[in-house]
């Protein structure tokens, strides 16, 4: 794939969503229902599937990425202390389960593992060899 630059808004509007969906995850994540971080599990799952479709239906490495490093920059943006003193995402009290780190560290495993797959179409049917 060469430069145009409809690959680089692809880039640019594959980054803003990830902005988006990295702010309700970000924000979603600490929901639970009961004993069950139904609010993680949802946020992961979302996320997963948003990189999964842009890399599908862009069959560009690059718009993956961009993608994750949007919910990347969210997740880093609202998990720190905000200008007023708050927190979005606060630290779970001691010896509790803290989602904030799960999600923190899922985000980015998860973009590695979809930017990283290797591509269905650089794989050729190629004859197999005459036999001598």
């Amino acid at each position: 794939m060469g430069f145009s630059w409809a690959r680089v808004g692809t880039w640019i509007v594959a980054g803003v969503i990830g902005i988006v969906y990295g702010v309700a995850g970000t924000i979603g994540q600490a929901a639970m229902w009961g004993p069950v971080p139904l609010g993680l599990v949802i946020a992961v799952i979302g996320v997963g599937a948003l990189m999964l479709a842009v890399r599908t239906l862009t069959d560009d490495r690059w718009a993956a990425l961009a993608c994750g490093l949007g919910v990347m920059l969210a997740t880093l943006v609202f998990s720190g202390r905000g200008p007023g003193g708050s927190i979005v995402v606060p630290a779970p009290a001691e010896g509790q389960f803290s989602t904030g780190v799960v999600w923190t560290i899922a985000v980015p495993l998860l973009a590695a593992i979809i930017v990283g797959w290797p591509s269905r179409s650089g794989r050729r049917d190629t004859p197999a060899p005459p036999s001598a």
